[in-house]
């Protein structure tokens, strides 16, 4: 999909987390859609495609590791990156991780700079372009 800037889906069921990551990739040149749940972000996922996908583990409706596993069922979103946000101390085994999409895990609390150094390694790596900010 061409767009002029990366797009990139943050999902967490905590509003505040939501703003935070948001406003750091916004200020970053980013363009960012939310979901507060792995539903909606499924539906977003499939609607919008975006460039990276960054989700908590735990949710409601759907956890983020089953978003993951249904991104990966998608031909359209199957090779997404996503970086997962974990409660720290909690880890996905490997079969977890060749289930999913997931390149990237980071424990919460974290610092909005971490995970904006992150999104642009992932995108380096997919298009070998990023944006600096």
């Amino acid at each position: 999909m061409d767009r002029e800037n990366p797009l990139i889906l943050v999902v967490d069921d905590e509003t505040h987390i939501l703003h935070v990551v948001s406003l750091k990739l916004t200020r970053a040149g980013y363009d960012v859609i939310t979901a507060e749940d792995g539903e909606e972000a499924l539906e977003m996922a499939l609607e919008e495609l975006p460039d990276v996908v960054i989700t908590d583990f735990q949710m409601p409706i759907m956890t983020g590791l089953e978003l993951c596993i249904q991104m990966r069922q998608h031909e359209t979103t199957a090779n997404t990156p996503a970086l997962m946000l974990t409660a720290r101390g909690f880890g996905l085994d490997d079969d977890q991780l060749r289930q999913t999409n997931i390149v990237d895990v980071l424990s919460k609390p974290f610092s909005p700079r971490e995970v904006l150094s992150r999104v642009e390694k992932l995108l380096s790596k997919n298009s070998g372009v990023s944006i600096t900010s």
